[in-house]
């Protein structure tokens, strides 16, 4: 049996980012928010300017991680915006959520006037829609000349970036205009997106702490919670074996015992980038 990915498939970028939607919705990603909520917000917001009086938007919000952070360190506007609704109606139930604006939209076309935010950010979300200089173009449009653009992204060579590897040699190969979403963790592909937009871009190294009983629980965790690996599971069907494996073998080799005393822990790496619109 092969593990070499089919052609790439002749879909629309409407009829892709629909697919996306399905994804997204699918499992339990709440769960999995909860995950990195403690850190991936707060790697972000000690590398921004004080939120308060200013007007912020979350691009590809999920369930507001970011988004109620900013309107508790008093923004004057929050935004939250995100392709899938179920993921807002999540949002919306949460603590500090009455202050947000929830908006369904699409980061390569955000339904907002230029230079509407004094910061536009995103936590790993902008790097899962498929054509990466159309959001980059859109995150410059929304953010006024002097305001601050900053993201958190999975690095290629971390944890996530590894597993969407393991993905792409199981699944059909995504269309010609899809980037992988991991090339957002490279400062000098994100430098290339910005381009002159922006002066300034900084990048600074992180990971989330992911805990479980052992490698083989966080796999199932996954797969039971995560949108693309329980969709490529179901699509795979009796052909998911090679693939759950590979996955497992990237934990074991990632993993190690936990010194807390929860059985044992990964680390996912991110990279904070933020950059001052030019």
């Amino acid at each position: 049996m092969t593990t070499s990915a089919p052609s790439r498939a002749a879909v629309s970028p409407e009829a892709l980012k629909a697919t996306h939607r399905a994804v997204w919705a699918s499992g339990n990603y709440a769960a999995i928010a909860r995950t990195i909520d403690a850190t991936l917000p707060a790697a972000l917001l000690a590398e921004l300017p004080a939120l308060g009086g200013r007007d912020v938007l979350d691009v590809a919000t999920g369930t507001g991680n970011l988004a109620v952070r900013a309107a508790r360190a008093g923004a004057r506007r929050t935004v939250g915006l995100d392709l899938v609704p179920e993921l807002l109606d999540l949002a919306r139930t949460r603590d500090h959520a009455a202050g947000v604006e929830w908006v369904q939209g699409d980061a390569e076309r955000l339904p907002f006037d230029d230079a509407g935010f004094d910061v536009t950010a995103s936590v790993v979300g902008v790097q899962f829609a498929p054509r990466h200089q159309v959001v980059a173009d859109e995150l410059l449009r929304v953010t006024r000349h002097g305001g601050t653009i900053g993201l958190v992204n999975w690095t290629p060579a971390g944890l996530v970036g590894q597993m969407f590897a393991v993905l792409g040699r199981h699944l059909p190969a995504p269309p010609a205009f899809a980037s992988p979403p991991p090339r957002w963790g490279d400062p000098e592909h994100v430098a290339a997106l910005l381009g002159a937009g922006v002066t300034d871009l900084a990048a600074r190294r992180g990971h989330n702490t992911f805990t479980a009983p052992s490698a083989r629980a966080f796999a199932t965790f996954f797969e039971d919670n995560y949108g693309p690996i329980r969709t490529a599971k179901e699509k795979l069907g009796d052909a998911w074996a090679p693939c759950g494996a590979g996955l497992l073998a990237v934990y074991e080799r990632l993993g190690r015992p936990d010194p807390d005393g929860q059985g044992w822990a990964v680390d996912g790496e991110f990279v904070v980038l933020t950059a001052r619109r030019a």
